[in-house]
């Protein structure tokens, strides 16, 4: 049984999950109000687009990182922009591309660390500049994501350490906590790349 707290926790994850599945790939997407909103698929033009200049963004390795970068995180072709604690300030703006696979990478790697084998990292997550691998890959995680939320009970919402990922404070709160808190994670960058959507078709009309 699904504990009742949870339940709400859930459906905002699935409702939020949905909306930024349907703002990237259309046909359309739900306005907020329950109307439907046109919307074309996402080019890989778009999900790799720099508004301004210094972005960070998803890069092919042979690239190399980008402006005060000193890394690209994650394996296979492409990685994303990254550099070691502390980050530069003030933070560089990062392209739909970077956000997804931001979102992409804590969604997996939770899932992992909670019902799975607790033993990925940052360097196993796979990148891509494409744009509909790199959508196919987001809803692949969330539904990971969403199974292994389907693994905890009461006692497990109330357990410190329940998910052992090792990004972030996972380990000093109860799990009850970090499922909220991956929530508006999605929420927030779900928000931002439909934002940049908007602001990149008003720009290529």
């Amino acid at each position: 049984m699904t504990p009742r707290r949870l339940i709400p926790l859930l459906r905002q994850f699935d409702f939020a999950r949905q909306r930024l599945t349907d703002r990237m790939t259309g046909p359309t997407v739900d306005s907020g109000n329950g109307s439907p909103v046109e919307v074309s698929p996402m080019t890989d033009e778009e999900h790799l687009w720099e508004p301004v200049p210094g972005c960070w963004s998803v890069r092919r390795r042979s690239q190399g990182p980008g402006p005060r970068a000193s890394l690209l995180v994650g394996t296979g072709d492409w990685g994303r922009d990254g550099a070691p604690m502390p980050h530069p300030s003030p933070p560089p703006f990062t392209t739909i591309a970077w956000r997804l696979s931001h979102l992409t990478e804590l969604l997996a790697l939770r899932a992992d660390h909670t019902a799975g084998n607790h033993t990925m990292t940052q360097d196993d997550h796979r990148a891509s500049g494409v744009a509909a691998e790199a959508i196919r890959a987001f809803d692949a995680s969330a539904a990971q994501w969403r199974k292994a939320l389907l693994t905890a009970d009461d006692n497990a919402l109330d357990t410190f350490g329940y998910s052992t990922y090792p990004y972030g404070s996972d380990p000093d709160v109860p799990f009850i906590e970090i499922v909220w808190w991956t929530n508006q994670e999605l929420l927030h960058h779900g928000a931002e790349i439909a934002l940049m959507r908007d602001l990149y078709r008003a720009g290529h009309q």
